[in-house]
C-alpha cells in the first residue's frame, strides 16, 4: 500500500467517522439515509447499533468495511484515509485488517469447513500450510475440531455460522464487523456464538461492531448507537430494538 496502515495507538482511534453521508437515487428523488455522522471506535471498544428496520443499519456497517463508498464524508482508519485510496488498497486493507460476520453465513459451498476458514489468508498470499495451521486453531476455538474436512453443506445452521466467525477471526483482525450475526439462528445457538465474539474481544482486543436486533445482545456489547433519522445517538438498547 502506498502509504502504510500503522498499529493502534492510545491516542488515536482506531476508526475516525466525520461528516458522514451516503444518498441514494430512486425514482422519486434523492433519499438521505446517513445525514452528517460523527463518531470514533477505539481499539478494543464493543459496540453495538441498533434502530428500526430500514433505517441504514447495514448500509453505515458496509460503508465501515469499505464494501460501500459514503456520498461525502470521510473514514480515517489508524489515522489514515480510507476513501482516498486507490481500490485494489481497499481490497488489502479489507484483507488485513477487517473481519465481516453476517446474518447469512455467505461461505462457500463447494468447499469444507477448513478451506473456507483458509479462504482469507489465501487470498493475502499466506502460504496454505500456514493457513491450514491457523484454520485448525480457530475452528477448535469455535468446537468444530471433528468438522473440520466436512462440507459446509452437511453442517447445521449454528456449526455454519461458526465456521463464519473462525473465518472472519482467522488472520487476528484489529476490527470485527458483524449484521444480525444471531439473528437466523435459535436461541442456545445465538448465544454461543455471540460469547465466541465476546471471547475474542476480551482475548485478542478484537473491536466489534454489531448491528442487531437483539436487546440482550446489545446490553452484552456496551455501548450502543442508536441510528435514527439518518443519524447516531448514543443511548441504550431499550430504546430501539425490536
Amino acid at each position: 500500500m502506498s502509504e502504510e496502515i500503522g498499529s493502534a495507538t492510545a491516542s488515536v482511534p482506531l476508526v475516525e467517522i466525520r461528516a458522514l453521508e451516503r444518498c441514494f437515487e430512486t425514482g422519486g428523488g434523492t433519499v438521505e439515509v446517513l445525514k452528517g455522522l460523527d463518531f470514533d471506535i477505539m481499539s478494543g471498544e464493543r459496540i453495538a447499533i441498533v434502530g428500526q428496520s430500514g433505517v441504514g443499519k447495514s448500509t453505515l456497517l458496509h460503508i465501515l468495511g469499505t464494501l460501500d463508498h459514503p456520498t461525502s464524508g470521510t473514514l480515517h482508519f489508524r489515522g489514515q484515509d480510507v476513501f482516498g485510496r486507490p481500490r485494489e488498497e481497499l481490497a488489502t486493507l479489507r484483507g488485513r485488517f477487517l473481519g465481516f460476520v453476517f446474518q447469512f453465513h455467505h461461505l462457500l459451498p463447494e468447499f469444507t469447513a477448513i478451506e473456507n476458514v483458509m479462504m482469507p489468508g489465501l487470498i493475502q498470499a499466506i502460504s496454505p500450510e500456514e493457513m491450514r495451521s491457523r484454520a485448525e486453531v480457530m475452528l477448535g476455538d469455535v468446537g468444530l475440531s471433528h468438522r473440520i474436512d466436512h462440507a459446509v453443506g452437511k453442517l447445521s445452521g449454528g456449526e455454519r455460522q461458526r465456521v463464519a466467525v473462525a473465518r472472519a477471526l482467522v488472520l487476528d483482525p484489529p476490527l470485527v464487523l458483524a449484521d444480525e450475526p444471531t439473528g437466523n439462528l435459535d436461541p442456545a445457538t445465538g448465544d454461543h456464538v455471540a460469547e465466541l465474539l465476546f471471547e475474542m474481544n476480551r482475548t485478542r482486543g478484537t473491536t466489534l461492531v454489531v448491528v442487531t436486533h437483539s436487546k440482550r445482545m446489545a446490553d452484552q456489547l456496551g455501548r450502543v448507537l442508536v441510528l435514527r433519522g439518518g443519524q447516531l445517538h448514543e443511548g441504550d438498547a431499550g430504546s430501539a430494538v425490536v
